[in-house]
């Protein structure tokens, strides 16, 4: 496959993944940190490709056959490629397997009485890894890389100073190791960007041993994203107020004692993965929230954001804040006097369940408001 073949194949499907990207984005889905970490997913990459080749001991064998070297010019870098589907383990593993080209690498040498000696080498193979990825917050994550390729080495020489028993076209099939470090940003739960560097152990067909890197640019899609859900709204039962006893007509009756109604929302039912905007379902299980407010007297009304583990201390406590001032903007836009609604961001410091599981953190993501008032009573 051509260079230009392979990008213009590359470009068709970035453009199809930010196109249905788009399209689940306007529909609004709704975000589900659990299916994302056991999803299936593909990607591509494309980029720079960079091999060393031996020039010393290619100049020192046409040395020793009585040549002297008048000219050696070299490409080591080429743009290469690699398309590979994987499955998410957990929220820290995966696993990996693709198919590469590396492209191709060459070398020109001329010698004294007119003599030639060109060279070229290609690599393409399949792989299998284990990706380990690192949260540094709940959209960046540090990415490392462990694995087998099993690569096709392809070696042509040619010329009129091949050397005697030089081989002008050699083809081997070799395991080898591979490693890998980069960065993976997350548009979305669906939708990530890589930023990767890989070295491949290589053999080239001609008993040399040694060593390629890909630098590259990845899409990664996940696939079967489940489909979004209106968030029920489950009030926490109601505290009955305290009615005193029928004093004679003559008192009056004593005022009702404050209701307290406390009610936990998960983050997920307000906002968008790693987002302090309300979505239109959030917006929707507040105005019910209002709605149960109707006949009491309100005093006040306090938002707590809470977070998972996952992440820097900071960074949820920051996000745990900005959420608890998104909800306490919307009950003002609907009429609560600002003076009494009060905000909290606990970050992960106050968990209702394990952080280790993935049930457990989904527990732990959740704003809740209470509720301070008197009911009216009915004369």
């Amino acid at each position: 496959m051509t260079i230009a073949h392979t990008l213009g194949a590359l470009s068709v499907m970035t453009a199809s993944l930010l196109a249905a990207q788009a399209a689940q984005a306007q529909d609004n889905t709704f975000i589900n940190p659990d299916w994302a970490n056991s999803a299936w997913y593909i990607g591509a990459g494309v980029g720079q490709s960079r091999a060393t080749i031996d020039e010393p001991r290619l100049r020192a064998s046409l040395a020793a056959n009585g040549e002297t070297v008048t000219g050696f010019t070299k490409d080591q870098r080429d743009t290469g490629y690699k398309l590979f589907v994987g499955r998410q383990l957990n929220q820290y593993f995966a696993v990996e397997a693709g198919y590469f080209d590396l492209g191709k690498f060459d070398f020109k040498s001329t010698t004294s009485g007119n003599g030639v000696l060109n060279g070229e080498a290609g690599f393409r193979g399949v792989n299998l890894d284990l990706l380990g990825q690192l949260p540094l917050s709940q959209r960046l994550s540090l990415l490392g890389r462990v694995g087998m390729h099993y690569t096709k080495t392809n070696t042509e020489f040619s010329g009129n100073r091949l050397l005697g028993s030089t081989n002008t076209h050699a083809s081997e099939r070799k395991l080898n190791a591979k490693l890998g470090l980069g960065l993976e940003y997350k548009f979305s739960e669906a939708l990530a960007l890589r930023g990767e560097v890989e070295r491949y152990r290589l053999n080239d067909a001609v008993g040399n041993r040694g060593d390629a890197d890909l630098y590259s640019v990845s899409l990664v899609y996940k696939l079967g994203r489940p489909a979004s859900a209106t968030p029920a709204y489950q009030p926490a039962p109601e505290v009955a107020p305290v009615v005193a006893m029928p004093a004679p007509l003559i008192e009056a009756k004593p005022a009702p004692a404050p209701v307290s109604e406390k009610v936990s929302f998960a983050s997920e039912a307000l906002f968008d993965f790693d987002q302090s905007t309300l979505k239109p379902q959030g917006k929707a299980a507040l105005d019910q929230l209002l709605g149960q407010l109707t006949g009491m007297d309100l005093e006040v009304i306090v938002t707590v954001g809470h977070t998972d583990a996952v992440g820097s201390d900071a960074y949820n406590q920051k996000l745990s804040q900005r959420r608890a001032e998104a909800v306490k903007a919307y009950l003002v836009a609907q009429g609560v006097e600002t003076s009494r609604v009060y905000t909290e961001g606990k970050g992960e410091t106050q968990p209702v369940a394990d952080n280790t599981t993935a049930a457990g953190r989904a527990k732990n993501r959740r704003v809740t408001v209470e509720v301070v008032g008197t009911r009216k009573v009915a004369r």
